[in-house]
């Protein structure tokens, strides 16, 4: 039963006075207010301008009431690390929600009623108790990330695999008792990354190789019926594992039973067409002007003796574990706007790829600054020393803490929960012991992910070349797809700056304010658009390689204007 109890409830309280459209709720002293009322105070329902809503760390929390379904503008319900048991069916009426967070709590089953989100782009159930997901999830269209790992799932629903799930790029199943992954997998064309490591699976369907966007998989942990292909997917790469699934398995899926010979016909037609298709827009594509073609050159390792490298060490496993990086040199920034252009780029990309932080954070750097190898590692806030962009030195704990009252001020001056600039970042620390850090050779802080760069690596416009990084606490693929975001965009934006011959600034000149007309037409510098990419590679402390970008499978993007030139 809920109490009403408004005195001790004074951040609902001024989350109705301020009008906030956001509202966090976690911790030990929101869950012993939850523990003496009983529950939420029912006024948190009458807060209907909130677009976020995150109520976490609360062992006492166990139920949310129907009035949630008031709450008609959340995009965001974040109700994580809670004891709940159920979720109301109330939240199917919340229409233009985007994200929702029901991770480690105790919930069973999930109401038919999600089904209803149409909106809904990232579920996450994972570290529960559910048996089966819900059918009619095929209506939610615009679903990109699933994660229902560590529950007591046996199977997918039907539907799950629905051609209308064609934006269903990421699914996280680890830790279930999946028995069976059906061909129909092929129809999530969107599909990247999967994860079905320690399962009940006993075969990987081959039809699986039909996803050509697929990047990442886990199947470890699984008792295959084709031992080879067990030992592949406990010790291969995933490229090489479609390539078993392609060719039919040792055998050609011996154990399987074989198509029939009119399901394999229609199967051959319809690759038939599929190619058909694909030598008609390589036909259009080849007609695309050669002037409006943007080149990005990649060189290996092995080209440059001076090559960048970077050294993990074990202590990022538990703060931010995932980390590539490249270089990139061609890039004109002192033309016009375009270094306004690039950042603007950057902090789009940051909110929509990278999830406002929470799934990626990049990166950018002058390298001519930077003096490598580099070290990735977690400290202690105390003895983390950074300059941040635009301050003075200082530790990581007096930075976050100065932030922390800037962010309040920030609250009492917009009359609102929620903030701009770093500040909006700061929730993703919490929890954290360590901090992760980015070091050069001198030991220097270059990048404090997910909050801030080093001002002393800083882009200008004299910058020449770049050094980049994207960090991730969740995925590598995560990580590379935001890389290859990045590089498209820089591509766009260089060749955007070629073709407009903008006025060559200085760093101490002013910015032109139309950041699409050049004032003064002039000779540009560079020659060519043309972007050059030097590969990083990424190594534990051992010396064992983790990972290189852009590796044969990164870039992999379907564009008829860029071209990749390994």
């Amino acid at each position: 039963m809920e109490v009403n109890s408004e005195s001790q409830w004074e951040e609902i309280e001024k989350a109705g006075r301020e009008k906030r459209r956001e509202l966090v709720l976690q911790g030990v002293n929101i869950d012993q207010k939850i523990q003496e009322s009983g529950g939420l105070n029912p006024r948190i329902y009458s807060l209907t301008l909130l677009n976020y809503l995150e109520i976490s760390q609360c062992p006492s929390l166990r139920e949310i009431h129907q009035g949630i379904e008031r709450l008609v503008h959340l995009q965001s319900l974040i109700l994580c690390r809670n004891k709940l048991s159920q979720i109301p069916i109330a939240v199917g009426q919340l229409k233009a929600l985007k994200v929702l967070d029901v991770s480690v709590n105790e919930l069973q089953a999930l109401p038919d009623e999600v089904s209803q989100l149409c909106e809904l782009n990232t579920l996450n159930v994972s570290c529960n108790k559910i048996a089966a997901l819900p059918g009619g999830l095929s209506k939610c269209v615009k679903l990109s990330t699933i994660n229902v790992s560590k529950n007591e799932i046996s199977r997918f629903p039907d539907d799950l695999y629905s051609e209308d799930l064609d934006l269903l790029s990421t699914i996280v199943a680890s830790e279930n008792c999946i028995e069976e992954l059906s061909g129909e997998i092929h129809n999530l064309v969107a599909l990247k990354n999967l994860d079905l490591s320690n399962n009940k699976l006993t075969d990987i369907p081959p039809e699986l190789a039909e996803c050509s966007k697929l990047k990442e998989i886990n199947f470890k942990g699984n008792k295959l019926k084709d031992k080879r292909l067990e030992k592949m997917v406990n010790g291969c790469q995933t490229k090489s594992i479609l390539d078993y699934l392609r060719a039919g398995g040792r055998g050609k899926g011996k154990g399987k039973k074989q198509d029939s010979g009119e399901k394999e016909e229609g199967r051959e037609k319809d690759r038939k067409k599929k190619n058909d298709k694909r030598q008609k827009n390589k036909k259009e594509d080849e007609g695309v002007d050669d002037l409006n073609r943007m080149v990005v050159r990649v060189l290996h390792i092995s080209e440059s003796p001076t090559a960048v490298m970077v050294k993990v060490t074990a202590a990022v496993k538990d703060v931010r574990p995932y980390i590539v990086c490249c270089t990139v040199k061609g890039m004109n920034l002192k033309a016009g706007n375009s270094l306004k252009r690039f950042l603007t780029a950057q902090i789009k990309l940051h909110d929509e790829i990278c999830e406002k932080r929470t799934a990626a954070t990049i990166a950018t750097h002058d390298l001519s600054l930077i003096k490598g190898p580099l070290l990735y590692d977690a400290r202690p806030p105390k003895t983390l020393q950074i300059v941040p962009l635009g301050r003075k030195e200082t530790k990581a704990s007096d930075l976050v803490r100065q932030l922390q009252l800037e962010a309040e001020e920030q609250r009492k001056q917009k009359k609102r929960q929620n903030v701009s600039g770093l500040h909006k970042y700061l929730h993703l620390l919490d929890g954290k012991e360590n901090f992760p850090c980015l070091v050069d050779a001198e030991d220097h802080i270059i990048s404090f992910p997910p909050i801030t760069n080093s001002d002393k690596t800083k882009m200008r416009k004299s910058t020449s070349e770049l050094f980049v990084e994207v960090t991730s606490p969740t995925s590598l693929q995560i990580c590379k797809d935001a890389m290859d975001a990045l590089i498209v965009k820089m591509a766009e934006l260089n060749k955007f700056t070629f073709d407009h011959k903008e006025e060559t600034l200085s760093d101490g000149e002013t910015e032109p304010t139309n950041c699409e007309r050049a004032s003064e037409p002039t000779a540009n510098e560079n020659a060519s658009p043309e972007l050059i990419m030097q590969q990083v590679r990424i190594e534990d402390a051992d010396g064992n390689l983790k990972v290189v970008y852009p590796s044969k499978t990164d870039l992999d993007v379907d564009m008829s204007n860029l071209t990749v030139v390994r």
